[in-house]
């Protein structure tokens, strides 16, 4: 089969532009949008998979299309009005493009600094030896002086309920549950409280307030069991994730520190 000269230009054309086409999503008034642009939205949308985001499916896609081809329709008309040329609407674009930006730079620095498993685990080692092998289950009453926490001594010491003389505790947190600090390892604590609260058996009761930055304290020590440390593969991701944090800190502040502020 042969073509006529003019035949045959109408096909190179068409397929000179069908790579062209497919890269467009749709149309609008003239102005193409991009597959690209449908494709970096469902990609966000998948990646929040874990927070209720939603697989890359066809409905997904058409939901997505619709969506671009409506702000593109908002867009143009904006633009007719001339409204990206107003200040307040420049400073919110400039805002918005830096903190894309700022988020593109975390997520190079992570992608380039990655957290190693040894430092994971020096990290868990860390924490396993400041959580101690123990667990404790203790009371307290906490007030502004050392005299009215003598007084509360004196006072449980000749019979008086803990639970009753809680209610004037100044801690809002277990006041209402007669001092009651459920179970927690003594890292828990202030040092002067944890100190304490470990030289205590089952069933002692401070002799002295313990001077803390919070006021004075009386302790009471319930019960003591061996502490349930979660295991590594239980506070990973929380350890990475402190870990990361720490070391965008130090590279902010790096930066801080190079830049030339007047």
């Amino acid at each position: 089969m042969t073509f006529k000269p003019s035949r045959l230009l109408v096909v190179l054309f068409a397929a000179a532009a069908l790579p062209v086409m497919a890269q467009n999503l749709a149309v609008v008034n003239g102005k193409a949008i991009p597959s690209s642009r449908a494709d970096m939205m469902i990609k966000q949308l998948s990646a929040q998979g874990a927070q209720g985001g939603q697989p890359d499916t066809p409905e997904l896609r058409a939901m997505v299309k619709d969506e671009l081809i409506n702000r593109e329709v908002l867009i143009q008309e904006a633009d007719k009005l001339g409204l990206g040329n107003n200040p307040d609407v420049k400073a919110q674009a400039d805002i918005a493009r830096q903190s894309i930006l700022i988020r593109a730079l975390v997520a190079d620095f992570i992608k380039k600094n990655p957290i190693k498993d040894a430092d994971i685990q020096a990290e868990y080692d860390k924490f396993k030896a400041q959580a101690g092998d123990k667990e404790y289950h203790a009371q307290h009453i906490l007030v502004e002086n050392e005299a009215d926490a003598k007084a509360i001594i004196a006072k449980l010491k000749a019979g008086g309920k803990f639970e009753d003389l809680a209610k004037q505790s100044k801690d809002p947190g277990s006041a209402a549950n007669g001092g009651d600090l459920g179970w927690a390892t003594p890292a828990s604590f202030v040092k002067p409280f944890s100190d304490a609260l470990v030289a205590l058996k089952p069933g002692q009761l401070t002799d002295t307030p313990v001077k803390t930055q919070f006021g004075y304290h009386v302790i009471k020590l319930d019960e003591v069991r061996p502490a349930k440390i979660p295991t590594l593969a239980e506070v990973k991701p929380q350890i990475t994730e402190a870990l990361q944090q720490k070391k965008l800190q130090a590279y902010q502040q790096d930066l801080r520190a190079k830049a030339v502020v007047k």
